[in-house]
């Protein structure tokens, strides 16, 4: 206690995805893929899946991003992303709370540093310090960041 090991939070799972891109390629990237790949990569690692995660706090650069990585995640399975919405499973006290920092457009989006903010917002959450937002009793949660959409990080922390 005197280390502050009670505050402990750990990276159980973490996944890196990128896809190749280059300017004169007509071809389009797939900003879907990588999430996917980084997130199956990071659930492995930390022997644990989309129904152990008590919070997320995803790269929502664009409102129609945020539906999309619920699927991306494995958060629920593809095109039940607007019921999960309609449903109320996303909300603070919801099935599984995502973004109650009020996601990027709430705190603002800078880039090369948002992946970090992701992960504070979620260590203050598995750490009780979340304030008003608090998601009570988080012991395991989720950080995802894009780049460009051609490569995304997911990170699995949890509280020690």
């Amino acid at each position: 206690k005197e280390l502050g090991m009670d505050r402990a939070v750990k990276i159980a799972g973490s996944g890196l995805a990128s896809d190749p891109w280059e300017a004169n390629n007509p071809e389009l990237f797939d900003p879907n893929s990588v999430t996917r790949y980084a997130a199956k990569q990071a659930f492995d690692m930390a022997g644990l899946g989309p129904e152990d995660l008590d919070i997320v706090e995803l790269h929502d650069c664009f409102a129609t991003a945020e539906m999309l990585h619920y699927e991306n995640l494995g958060l629920c399975k593809e095109g039940e992303a607007a019921r999960m919405i309609e449903d109320g499973e996303v909300v603070l006290g919801g099935r599984i709370p995502v973004n109650v920092s009020g996601g990027l457009i709430a705190k603002g989006h800078p880039i090369g540093a948002t992946g970090v903010a992701n992960i504070v917002e979620i260590v203050e959450h598995l750490r009780g310090e979340a304030g008003k937002r608090q998601v009570d009793g988080a012991r395991v949660g989720l950080a995802h960041v894009l780049g460009f959409g051609t490569s995304s990080a997911v990170h699995i922390l949890q509280k020690a």
